[in-house]
């Protein structure tokens, strides 16, 4: 895929993922919660790239940083978000302010790390965009469903 693509992609997904995580939703046990992640791995594997032939050590250095944020921004996200479990035992979600203040320091962070990249002259691809973004989801998904199975009922039983 070109770069203009991949960015479209990219700015598509994180657009759609913020404003549904901004409204209670439902947590669905099972399902395809990695699919999407998965999606954007392999098209930023294939996209290739992911390493600068001319800077192979630090450019694997920027990935795995890439990476490392990608993921502790899961899980912060993941972890401000508001679980709760309604009576019929349905466990719901949705991001507070304080996710959108997770994902403002995570792009905030991989702006500095493109920064970095580029005052040192390694050239990045969106491939690596995409593989940190998939690991965003994929770690935040995975947060959320460990999360709701272990979420305790907030309603009031009358015994």
């Amino acid at each position: 895929m070109s770069g203009l693509v991949n960015a479209l992609v990219i700015v598509a997904v994180i657009g759609v993922v913020i404003a549904r995580q901004l409204r209670p939703r439902q947590v669905a046990a099972g399902g395809r919660w990695w699919l999407i992640p998965a999606v954007l791995v392999v098209l930023g594997v294939r996209d290739g790239g992911l390493i600068d032939p001319a800077h192979q050590e630090l450019a694997v250095g920027l990935l795995a940083a890439e990476l490392v944020v990608g993921a502790a921004m899961g899980v912060v996200w993941a972890t401000t978000t508001r679980m709760w479990t309604e009576a019929d035992g349905t466990v719901w979600s949705q991001g507070t302010r304080a996710t959108i203040v997770v994902w403002v320091l995570g792009i905030a962070i991989r702006m500095a790390l493109y920064g970095v990249a580029a005052a040192v002259g390694v050239h990045q691809h969106t491939g690596s965009i995409l593989l940190a973004v998939g690991a965003t989801l994929l770690v935040r998904a995975g947060v959320l469903m460990w999360r709701a199975t272990h979420t305790e009922p907030t309603y009031r039983t009358v015994s």
